[in-house]
């Protein structure tokens, strides 16, 4: 049942090969996946089509960091429904609270694994129709 009713996410790394990996655990979860590469083409993306569930955002990114995409997403578009997960290093978790507080819904730390990311969704209310479990 691909149609309307498919759940939307965008992937924001600067990592081609982060971004393939997400994108493969979510479009097995059944998304439809849009990628960005720096923060900058993902504001731009959501500003066109804000019909988005769900955002992967990494923290480290050329031209705007995780923070500010968030700020940018929540205030200056306006997208409250949006669940917002940010994607971290262990170094970066200090900054997670500040991501937190300026309207991101949850954080991942890196390394992790496609039940890890699951779990997370879950945990953000987005339903997850896991294939093959």
């Amino acid at each position: 049942e691909h149609g309307a009713s498919m759940m939307r996410a965008l992937v924001i790394d600067d990592s081609g090969a982060m971004r393939s990996i997400l994108s493969n655990i979510l479009s097995e979860l059944d998304f439809d996946v849009v990628e960005a590469a720096d923060g900058k083409q993902a504001v731009r993306i959501l500003a066109d089509d804000p019909r988005f569930d769900l955002a992967l955002v990494d923290w480290n990114l050329p031209e705007m960091n995780g923070l500010e995409i968030v700020t940018e997403v929540r205030s200056t578009l306006g997208m409250t429904d949006i669940k917002l997960l940010m994607v971290t290093t262990e170094t970066e978790f200090d900054r997670v609270a500040q991501a937190l507080g300026a309207g991101a819904d949850e954080y991942i730390m890196k390394p992790f694994d496609r039940d890890m990311l699951i779990d997370k969704l879950l945990i953000l209310g987005v339903p997850v129709h896991a294939v093959g479990t």
